[in-house]
Parts: C-alpha cells; structure tokens; sequence
C-alpha cells in the first residue's frame, strides 16, 4: 500500500488553492510538428516564484502554520528555497534558508528578496542538507524537506491532477527528475487516473543522483558537479523514505542527457516558444528533440512535458542563446 494517498493530495490542492497559480497547459506547434503528435507544455514558470516548487513547500508550511509553527529551515539548490521563503513570508514564518556555493548567485539573492535568512555552507546539497539539521536539532528550527516528504510531495502531485483534468487522453508525461518530489508526485497522481500513461524522468548525465540510485536498486552517493541543469543537483539522501520508493515503481524509464543537449533545449523554448526557462526546466523539451524519448510512447498519443522553472540567471541565458548558431536548431537548418 502507497504510503501517499489521493486524499492527501486533495487535501494539498485545497490547501494551497489561492496562494499557487493552476498553470497553463499548452500546444507546441513546433515540438508536435517535430514529434509528429501532439506536444503540450505545462508551464510552471508563471508560478509566483518562477517554479513549480511553490506547491510543494505552501502546502508543507500551510500544514506547519496550522500546527502553531513559527520558524522553519529548509535546505535548497535555489528554487525550494525561493518557494519557502515566499511562503513562509505569506504566512508569517520565520525562515532560513541554507544552500551550498554551487546554487547561482540570482538564485541566493532571490531567496534573501523574500525576507529568508540565508546561509552558505559547502560545495553540495548534502552539506547544505547537514547544517539544516543541525539548526534542527540544536534551535528547535521545523525542517521542511525540499523533496523527501509526503505534504511536499502531495503538493507538486497536484500538477499531475491539473494534466489529466486538462487532457483526459494524455498518454505520457516528461518529468525533470531530481530528488524524485516532482517525479513521485506527478506519476502518482497520472498513474492512479490511468495507468497505462507513461512517466518519463529526464535529468542530466553529470551527478544524476535518482537515476544512479534506481540503478543501483538502492539510495546512493552522487559527486555533485557544475550543471546547467543546477536545479537537478544534489543527492536523494541514504536514508531517504518516500521518493525513491515512489519514483521506482512509477518510472518508466528515464533519459540522460549531455550539457549541448541540455543547451540547445533553452535555445529552442526562447526561440520557438516565446519562453525563457532555467537547464532543469529545457530537459524535457531537450530529450524530444534529441530523439531520446522511446519512440513507441511518442506514437502513442499526446505528450506532456513540464517546464519546471524560469530562475535561470539573465547573464548566462544570454550566453546560451547567442553563441548557439541558428543552424544547430533541429528545426532551423539552414
């Protein structure tokens, strides 16, 4: 029996209803030309903070708020923490925020923005992970997972509820997969309105900690490198209890992609699509123009990918778009 239930994420969606957008989904002219079916998006970059993160960490603090919470820790590589200090500002917690110095700079400053205490500590997630505890054990700060956890998870499951209700035949579902909360989520909400439609995660070939430990058949330690897709970094944790459980037995497969693919999917969503997303938000669309998705799920009928986050520094996006030729575009060539 799933340690999650719908019920829980029906409680998730009244509760953050009117603190979260219900974000659109729409058709890709370009990507079902390209795929030869319908290809929608759903675009969580037009949640307040810029990604779907805010629906997990409002319905963990809402939760928290009911219960007399005054001050909250969370550990983040950037867009977690963005979504909790939003929160917690709203609800009037207490918030601190720790991240390690591989999280970008716009993402550090977002975070401070929004009222949250920020600390830096280390070269990893796991680092950040460890102080975040500690202010647990040693301040009496609530720890509010940035994956890891059932209210967190019950919140980004709500997109999933969104995809169906929108697109009752969708026959399969792209999910940038990380530390497993928006993968779990998402397949558990799609898989229990139909199993038969598909769940793919996406992530990058450096330091995929989900995809090495579904490999292995058990949580494991990643080394946790430079990435455009920064916000699919960092470990599941050894002692992790609900994500990889979950993400193992409703993934159907999932896709590794290289730093030029994961490049060429932000050109192509600023190009063609009008949108300007971070490296984890790209893969989806990356994986399809690469041709990595199967292709008998591609034939099967409409596909969905989520476009996670817009937080992608300006600087290094322009970087990106101008020094991608135009010819390399799949669907430009000259």
């Amino acid at each position: 029996m799933s340690v999650l239930s719908l019920a829980d994420v029906y409680r998730a969606r009244r509760r953050i209803e009117g603190r979260v957008v219900r974000t659109p989904l729409i058709e890709s002219q370009t990507l079902s030309a390209a795929a030869d079916t319908q290809v929608f998006l759903k675009l969580e970059t037009v949640q307040p903070t810029g990604s779907f993160k805010l629906r997990g960490a409002t319905n963990a603090l809402a939760r928290l708020a009911e219960r007399g919470c005054r001050k909250v820790v969370t550990a983040s590589t950037g867009n977690h923490g963005r979504a909790v200090a939003h929160a917690a500002r709203a609800l009037g917690i207490e918030a601190t925020v720790c991240m390690s110095a591989l999280v970008p700079g716009n993402k550090v400053e977002a975070v401070r923005s929004l009222g949250a205490q920020v600390r830096i500590v280390g070269n990893s997630q796991d680092d950040a992970e460890h102080e975040a505890l500690r202010l647990v054990r040693e301040e009496g700060f609530a720890y509010v997972p940035p994956f890891d956890d059932l209210h967190v998870i019950a919140g980004q499951a709500t997109i999933g509820l969104e995809i169906v209700e929108a697109l009752p035949d969708v026959a399969n579902i792209v999910v940038p997969l990380s530390g497993g909360g928006l993968f779990a989520g998402v397949a558990f909400a799609a898989k229990n309105a139909n199993r038969a439609i598909g769940l793919t995660g996406v992530t990058m070939a450096r330091g995929a900690a989900m995809h090495a430990s579904l490999t292995a058949g058990r949580p494991v330690l990643v080394d946790e490198v430079e990435t455009l897709a920064d916000s699919l970094g960092g470990g599941i944790g050894l002692e992790n209890r609900y994500t990889y459980a979950l993400t193992r037995d409703l993934i159907d497969e999932t896709v590794l992609l290289d730093e030029a693919s994961i490049a060429r999917g932000i050109v192509h969503a600023y190009r063609h699509e009008r949108l300007v997303v971070e490296g984890a938000a790209a893969v989806g669309i990356a994986a399809l123009l690469d041709g990595a998705l199967p292709a008998e799920r591609i034939q099967r009928g409409p596909l969905v990918l989520i476009v996670t986050g817009a937080n992608i520094d300006m600087k290094l996006h322009h970087r990106i778009v101008e020094s991608t030729p135009v010819q390399s575009d799949p669907l430009n060539p000259l």
